[in-house]
């Protein structure tokens, strides 16, 4: 997904702990008052919280909730951690940072909250598998998510009557098309190494488990074992993209895509604001990425963006849970999605973006997993280690790819490894 990481030490978030367990947040009721408050990692999101802060204020006279929304949210909350100023509830999204936050202890289990029996299933799953320890309890809600997969040019679609695929085979047949009548089927941008990331993670999630990482580091499994589809069809795509992508940043492929340059953009629903502010008029859809050769075995890249977590030991918990209640009413949801767009965690009748029409009947039945990279360590740099891959032309690049990936993520999961193994020694 698309989003600067910031990581955390199992060290120091071990430091934060014990710092966090020597006190807790401090009671700021005032006058029989409570003040609960949120710190959240979207700054893009200011003015949805902006609402939301102000209709909860309005309507409650007992708590007064306070949200701050700072750049670069995650090195604002572990400098707070450090100074013992804590806020009673953090959004942030679902991936590493979130897991060594979880591993550190921070977070309060939260299993008696109601809210739960409401979210979408598949969303709770991804929680689960972001323990890198498993761990008994609740301790994040999932708010809201984003999809990757495929966007295309629906006027550019109607006009040539070309099909939606849904296999992988009708997926080249098409780019087969597409190239012959004079257009790129794809614009891929991968100057910007994140964004080898983004077919790699829908490719991924249809064609290998969702808990592939858990399943590494208990001893299980290799990723050589499980990548090598994955490899081999990323790799296929760069015969239907622009010539050198490498050369081509994110912005470019946006712009390319805005201005018709290709049929098909590879990449996440989040790209969509980019490619409308060249393009305002352009008629966005998007479809699953057909991995596999039979339908059903496809599965939408969905993941959390964005999650709330309670600081363990607030003062304030029923206060806070209030407020829990108020964020996850429908209408609140509501607000959210009209500024953000995205997929909402809890089941319910909402209205979707029409950008993601096309991946409404994966949404609705559940058929979604999270992404890949969600899961590996930020020190690791896959995507990186990706376009390195793809630059290579050599017979045996995937073999020296996997055998390299395995390699690394021993070296930089270490620890985690010797902790999940035991951990399954001890739970046969």
């Amino acid at each position: 997904m698309r989003k600067g990481k910031v990581a955390i030490s199992l060290v120091a978030a071990a430091i934060l702990t014990s710092t966090l367990l020597s006190g807790c947040s401090a009671d700021s009721s005032q006058q029989g008052v409570t003040t609960v408050t949120m710190l959240q990692y979207k700054p893009e999101a200011v003015k949805a919280f902006e609402k939301i802060e102000k209709l909860f204020n309005d309507t409650h006279d007992d708590i007064q909730l306070k949200i701050e929304s700072p750049n670069e949210a995650m090195t604002v909350l572990k400098t707070r951690l450090i100074r013992e100023d804590y806020p009673d509830i953090v959004g942030i999204g679902g991936d590493m940072n979130y897991s060594n936050f979880l591993d550190a202890d921070l977070f309060e289990d939260i299993s008696d909250i109601e809210i739960i029996d409401t979210i979408n299933p598949a969303y709770s799953k991804m929680e689960k598998e972001l323990e890198l320890i498993p761990k008994e309890g609740v301790y994040a809600l999932p708010y809201a998510a984003n999809a990757a997969g495929i966007l295309y040019n629906k006027d550019m679609f109607e006009q040539n009557g070309w099909v939606i695929p849904e296999t992988w085979s009708e997926f080249i047949s098409l780019c087969d098309k597409i190239k012959a009548s004079g257009t790129n089927p794809l614009y891929l941008g991968y100057k910007d190494t994140w964004t080898c990331l983004a077919p790699w993670n829908a490719l991924a999630v249809g064609l290998a488990p969702s808990d592939v990482c858990s399943n590494v580091n208990a001893g299980k499994t290799t990723f050589a074992a499980e990548y090598p589809e994955v490899a081999e069809k990323i790799k296929v795509l760069l015969d239907y993209a622009e010539p050198n992508p490498y050369a081509y940043s994110y912005n470019d492929a946006c712009t390319a895509f805005a201005r018709g340059q290709s049929a098909m953009y590879p990449i996440g629903s989040y790209a969509v604001p980019q490619i409308l502010s060249v393009n305002p008029d352009m008629n966005i859809d998007s479809f699953t990425f057909p991995a596999n050769e039979n339908e059903e075995d496809n599965v939408l890249n969905s993941g959390i963006d964005l999650h709330f977590s309670v600081m363990k030991n607030t003062k304030n918990k029923e206060a806070v849970y209030e407020v829990l209640r108020f964020l996850f009413k429908d209408e609140t949801v509501q607000i959210y999605l009209d500024e953000q767009g995205g997929i909402p965690c809890k089941q319910g009748d909402f209205e979707l973006s029409k950008f993601l029409n096309g991946m409404e009947k994966y949404i609705r039945e559940g058929r979604m997993s999270d992404y890949q990279d969600h899961h590996y360590p930020s020190e690791m740099s896959v995507d990186a280690m990706i376009q390195t891959y793809l630059m290579d032309k050599s017979d045996n690049a995937a073999e020296l790819f996997l055998e390299r990936f395995d390699k690394e993520w021993v070296r930089y999961n270490r620890d985690l490894i010797a902790r999940v193994q035991k951990y399954e020694e001890e739970h046969k």
